[in-house]
């Protein structure tokens, strides 16, 4: 049987007192990318910093003092591990928690600052699976599943009541997917009041789980592979939320890595936004043309957490920035004397360009023994900007070679 609108009411009588009622942000700095109004909702600003707040902590709500006293586990590539563990330690419940071995260092850190204990099991959280399963079965722990959970699901069904109230005029939601729960829940509650709202979700290419089971007609396992987007690298949807996702889901979109991590950028340095792989994947859809948005739409992107390990990020802000040409690497070869570096770096400063390191290439590079190639890293205004720093050095003599481009 499953979830009913009044099911997900009933949640959010449940959890009010355990979790936010998030903001709803128009994506204004985004406005002239975008093919319809477009409004965030900001689930990182839940407690532990994703939407799995809200499941977690309705599921853990049902659990009988006996079941209190056995503990729980879940597998979790962390923000519901994070939640479970925080709710958890509210409520004096043991949790145990199985990740994925690849799990970002952010996530496990948080899990255990809450008092979980972690243990990592495999590649993905259906490997993650196995393990729990052995711990339920062995041990007596209680699971709380991360999606395939009728009270989970309704847990997070709860956004989608809170988006009819802050936004009546709601024509469009675009959800990540990984196991499913969340889609399956805003779905419900959404298209059970305004059916005519259409539900679309997302998934990484690199783990199409639910759009595979979708082709077939069935449940399938996809292939799974890395992806930034790891909280939703899920080989399989839930048993509970196909089903759902079939009835109720419009369609499914798929993005690439290089997508996600450029939505990544673009939501933190424009809209001032901190998103994790997941979260951005709305965005990629929407601005890859993936989506079949109208300019009288108005749509709602679920950002699903903000949990998103600094070194990624630091790597993804760095690629955006020599994708712009914001930050770029010159090769430049000239005659070995000197006055010639201080001849060089005078024209890139004429122009405006910051140096941000040089070195010079003797026997590495393919060069006469009479010169010098000298790489520059470059901090410019942008591709136009990087444009005219290459036509100085040219019209100088000295054309430059651009390495390591996107």
């Amino acid at each position: 049987m499953s979830v009913s609108l009044d099911d997900i009411r009933a949640a959010r009588e449940s959890i009010s007192g355990g979790t936010v009622y998030t903001p709803l942000l128009p994506a204004q700095a985004l406005r002239d990318r975008l093919p319809c109004d477009l409004y965030i909702k900001m689930e990182s600003a839940q407690r532990t910093g994703s939407f799995k707040d809200r499941g977690a902590l309705f599921r853990m709500q049902a659990l009988t003092p006996d079941e209190r006293k056995r503990g729980v586990v879940t597998a979790s590539a962390g923000n519901h591990a994070q939640a479970v563990a925080y709710h958890g330690s509210r409520l004096g419940v043991p949790v145990q928690v199985v990740m994925p071995e690849h799990t970002p260092l952010v996530k496990v850190t948080n899990t255990r600052r809450h008092g979980a204990e972690v243990r990592f099991h495999g590649a993905t959280l259906t490997d993650s699976m196995v393990e729990v399963n052995r711990v339920v079965e062995e041990e007596g722990r209680i699971l709380v599943h991360a999606f395939d959970d009728d009270r989970v699901i309704a847990g997070q069904g709860t956004i989608g009541l809170e988006l009819l109230e802050q936004l009546p005029n709601l024509t469009a939601v675009i959800v990540p997917i990984g196991g499913g729960g969340l889609i399956s829940g805003i779905a419900t509650a959404i298209r059970e009041q305004r059916p005519e709202v259409r539900v679309y979700g997302v998934e990484a290419a690199a783990a199409a789980s639910a759009l595979e089971s979708r082709k077939a007609g069935h449940i399938v396992t996809a292939e799974s592979f890395d992806t930034i987007a790891d909280g939703i690298a899920v080989k399989r949807p839930g048993d509970r939320t196909f089903p759902v996702i079939e009835r109720l889901v419009e369609d499914i979109a798929t993005v690439d890595e290089p997508q996600i991590a450029a939505s990544v950028h673009l939501l933190l340095e424009h809209q001032k936004v901190m998103a994790e792989g997941a979260a951005a994947t709305p965005l990629a859809a929407i601005l890859g043309g993936q989506l079949p948005l109208k300019p009288d739409d108005v749509a709602v992107m679920i950002l699903t957490g903000g949990n998103i390990d600094i070194n990624v990020l630091s790597r993804i802000m760095d690629r955006g920035l020599v994708s712009d040409g914001r930050l770029t690497r010159l090769a430049v070869t000239v005659p070995d004397r000197p006055g010639n570096l201080a001849r060089l770096t005078r024209m890139v400063a004429d122009e405006g360009a910051n140096v941000l390191d040089l070195t010079h290439r003797r026997a590495f590079a393919d060069i006469s023994v009479r010169d010098v190639e000298i790489v520059m890293h470059l901090e410019t205004r942008g591709k136009d900007h990087l444009d005219a720093v290459l036509a100085r050095l040219a019209q100088a003599g000295l054309p430059a070679r651009r390495e390591f481009e996107e």
